[in-house]
């Protein structure tokens, strides 16, 4: 065992012992007082590890005496005691994880997820909502808008308020003094819709029929034919499609509930087209799963269409089969179910197109009654005041 040895202050001695992280030996310090009537021996630290000399050990005796300094077990206790507390603060980023936790999994929740880690986690994750003020979500959103559109920020917020809302109605935490954090949302004007006249969807029809990729023309005739969505086109499978009752079941819809929409000939022919040698409609080059990019291709048949660039390649399509019905006179409750929107808000934007087509039926119900009248006119008319004079 090595030696106790004295040093010149009074209460401190030090032993001889092993370097830590080197070769070599080092002191190691203690000190001996006494307090409340009890003798207490504790380390002060190491000669090299600790830069301790026997000067600061005694002053650590002396501060302990007056009961200004922790005892090392002490400040082990409050640390555990403060990490305990810290780890257990209702921060966003848990928030969120119990959020998950109560959810189904689902595509949207797969998107919200992303634009949680993100765009919220970076900044606001290791928050407790109470300690949110209005500054913090404008600089989020102002931030967001440099670089991304109107509706991406604005999904971002909703979920954050989402989050919010979950852990009041949970009692995880307090409702947010609406006085210090409010959340302001940008605005954007999401009516755009996408359509093309009966040339340009021709062309791409036949873009799309020749095009050397047959997966990406299957996808755009498949888009244009049902209104699908890309994710739930590339995420098809032959079991998923019942020729015979002419329908096509989407377990994996962005509601997250299953849905049917029925066949059409166009898109009955489209899928015949198809090899049925994967479990996927359009299958991807590795076993097991679905094709992954195909926009090179899409792109192709876009400006082979002589398309404009804007236009996106197969949600663009979604839009233009809405158009298609709501302009043919189709109701926006037929559309909205076909589309499979959870609500006819998402498909009120065609409601402009369902006036043309109202508008178009009163001139004809106009001009029926406008040619009755002039025939009318040209008819003999008997004047009733001739039958009095009689």
């Amino acid at each position: 065992m090595a030696a106790r040895i004295k040093t010149d202050y009074k209460g401190v001695y030090y032993y001889v012992q092993p370097r830590v992280g080197s070769t070599g030996t080092e002191k190691v310090y203690y000190v001996v007082f006494k307090l409340a009537g009890k003798v207490h021996e504790e380390p002060a630290g190491r000669q090299f590890r600790d830069n301790m000399t026997a000067a600061k050990a005694a002053r650590i005796r002396a501060a302990r005496i007056e009961g200004t300094r922790e005892s090392g077990k002490e400040a082990r206790e409050r640390q555990k005691i403060e990490k305990e507390a810290l780890e257990s603060r209702p921060t966003l980023a848990k928030l969120w994880e119990d959020y998950k936790a109560q959810k189904l999994p689902t595509r949207a929740l797969a998107c919200d997820d992303g634009r949680f880690q993100n765009h919220i986690s970076p900044t606001l994750g290791g928050k407790v909502p109470s300690e949110l003020v209005t500054l913090d979500v404008d600089r989020l959103r102002v931030g967001m808008l440099k670089t991304h559109s109107a509706q991406t920020t604005k999904h971002v917020l909703a979920l954050l308020k989402r989050i919010i809302r979950f852990g009041v109605r949970a009692g995880l935490i307090d409702q947010p003094s609406a006085r210090r954090f409010t959340v302001t949302m940008p605005t954007f004007d999401n009516t755009k819709t996408e359509t093309l006249s009966d040339g340009q969807l021709s062309a791409l029809l036949q873009s799309a029929a020749i095009d050397e990729n047959r997966k990406a023309g299957a996808l755009v005739r498949l888009a244009l034919a049902t209104g699908l969505r890309k994710s739930e086109m590339l995420r098809l499978c032959w079991g998923d499609i019942d020729l015979d009752a002419g329908f096509i079941t989407l377990p994996r819809t962005k509601s997250g509930k299953v849905q049917r929409i029925p066949l059409n000939d166009m898109a009955r022919e489209v899928l015949a087209g198809l090899p049925k040698t994967a479990e996927y409609v359009f299958p991807g080059n590795k076993e097991g799963e679905h094709v992954q990019n195909l926009y090179p291709a899409l792109r192709r048949i876009r400006e082979r269409a002589g398309l404009p660039p804007t236009m996106r390649p197969l949600h663009a399509w979604r839009h233009v089969y809405a158009s298609r019905l709501a302009s043919s006179g189709e109701s926006l409750y037929v559309v909205q179910k076909l589309l499979r929107h959870s609500d006819g808000r998402m498909t009120a934007r065609y409601s402009h197109l369902a006036d043309d087509t109202l508008r178009r039926a009163s001139e004809t119900a106009g001009s029926i009654m406008q040619k009755a009248q002039e025939q009318g006119e040209a008819a003999k008319v008997v004047n009733i005041e001739d039958f009095r004079k009689e």
